[in-house]
């Protein structure tokens, strides 16, 4: 059975960005806006739990409200080849005289589930660059592009990614 159209606004509605490096945590924002005369009730879940710190990550939008939704990835070595991290924005419209507790979603039944899913990306700096403190112009969004490099041969490597990498690097992504 199909779940029914997500009503909330989510924005970004399909992914997540990360600015690098990860050597301490980075926060990216989420926004819930509740479009519609109903109660709303949200819950964010994600597939690496441990990386990240979701605040609120749960609760209930007012009628025509808004909340600012911030995702911390923790500090981590970052390795382009680990699996994709993931976020899921579960929703329902909230009961009548509703009483909000932490079982609240044990109860609520599957075909009155809403959900969205927005992937994380990562912006890994150029390695090869400077920065002395300064944004770096050329980033790279590792996961996805060498994903793509290692799926697709013959391997025709960008020079964005030919310059991001060192040649030992390379070597182990088109071996």
């Amino acid at each position: 059975m199909e779940r029914p159209k997500q009503v909330l606004i989510i924005e970004p509605s399909s992914e997540l960005r990360f600015p690098g490096p990860y050597t301490s945590p980075v926060t990216s924002f989420m926004k819930l806006t509740n479009p519609i005369d109903k109660k709303v009730c949200f819950k964010i879940k994600t597939t690496v739990p441990k990386k990240y710190c979701v605040r609120p990550n749960s609760g209930v939008l007012d009628p025509h409200s808004k909340i600012d939704i911030a995702v911390s990835l923790q500090s981590f070595d970052f390795d382009p080849n680990e699996k994709k991290h993931k976020f899921m924005v579960l929703t329902t419209i909230a009961p009548e005289g509703l009483n909000y507790e932490h079982n609240f979603w044990n109860d609520v039944k599957p075909e009155c589930l809403m959900d969205s899913k927005l992937k994380c990306v990562f912006d890994v700096p150029n390695q090869n660059s400077e920065t002395n403190g300064d944004t770096v112009d050329d980033t790279v969004i590792a996961q996805e592009k060498v994903k793509k490099t290692e799926a697709k041969p013959p391997y025709k490597v960008s020079k964005t990614l030919a310059r991001i990498f060192d040649k030992k690097l390379m070597f182990k992504i088109l071996s």
